[in-house]
């Protein structure tokens, strides 16, 4: 991402809507699990520390991140977040059969070879633990925070969950979320194009009463997806299981 993105980002990842609502959604499947507070967890693509403010919060006490970016390590450090190591998705500096739990949110669409990124989710999986995996979703959605977060892709369900069997991992639930808000979304895309709005995230694009608003509407999404199963979303989540040996 540009660093104007992790600037924005990390000012507001703490209470945003969209970031407090995700978490809340991978709180409830991460609590499903029955992961020991002890679990070795691994955050693939850190960025300003979402997720390791979850995992913090879940009381899991042995978490490492890995970024391939300098901001996204620094920013993290300077909130005390934990572990990041600086490194490539593509190569995960991890031994085989290594973690209890790997969270991959927004990440793959950043990588030219997505199947290798999925390929190392499962070979640095222990038999038997999962993965969670989260990706943007429907070209027609395309617009500024693609860019400005260097998105190569965005994703539909078929043909992600088609990439993930193919990296080994058996996939366990996969559903769209962030459903209620695809078509604001999309016609302030297509608005902010037309009249050329810039910014360096669309995460600036908030204030109190919106944020307030937005987060309601967002809890109730992550609340209801699951169940619903929309056959549409702003993202898509897959929880993919590692076979177990033998």
């Amino acid at each position: 991402m540009r660093t104007g993105v992790y600037e924005a980002e990390a000012a507001v990842e703490a209470d945003h809507w969209w970031f407090a609502g995700r978490r809340k959604l991978f709180a409830s499947l991460i609590s499903n699990l029955g992961l020991p507070k002890d679990a070795a967890i691994l955050d693939i693509g850190t960025s300003t520390g979402t997720n390791l403010r979850l995992t913090r919060d879940l009381g899991f006490q042995n978490v490492v991140g890995l970024d391939a970016s300098d901001e996204a390590v620094r920013f993290c450090a300077e909130k005390g977040l934990g572990v990041v190591k600086k490194g490539d998705a593509c190569q995960l500096p991890f031994p085989e059969n290594h973690f209890d739990f790997i969270l991959a949110s927004d990440i793959i669409e950043h990588v030219e070879r997505d199947e290798l990124v999925l390929s190392e989710i499962c070979r640095a999986l222990k038999p038997g633990c999962h993965a969670l995996i989260t990706v943007p979703t429907f070209q027609s959605l395309w617009g500024l925070q693609d860019e400005v977060s260097l998105h190569l892709r965005r994703y539909r369900m078929r043909p992600l969950l088609k990439k993930v069997g193919e990296a080994g991992l058996t996939v366990r639930c996969s559903f769209y979320f962030n459903y209620l808000l695809f078509f604001p979304i999309w016609a302030a895309r297509i608005a902010m194009r037309a009249l050329g709005v810039r910014f360096q995230s669309e995460a600036e694009v908030n204030s109190r009463l919106i944020n307030r608003i937005f987060t309601a509407l967002f809890l109730f999404d992550v609340a209801t997806a699951p169940y619903v199963r929309p056959p549409f979303g702003v993202s898509a989540l897959v929880l993919a299981r590692k076979q177990s040996s033998g």
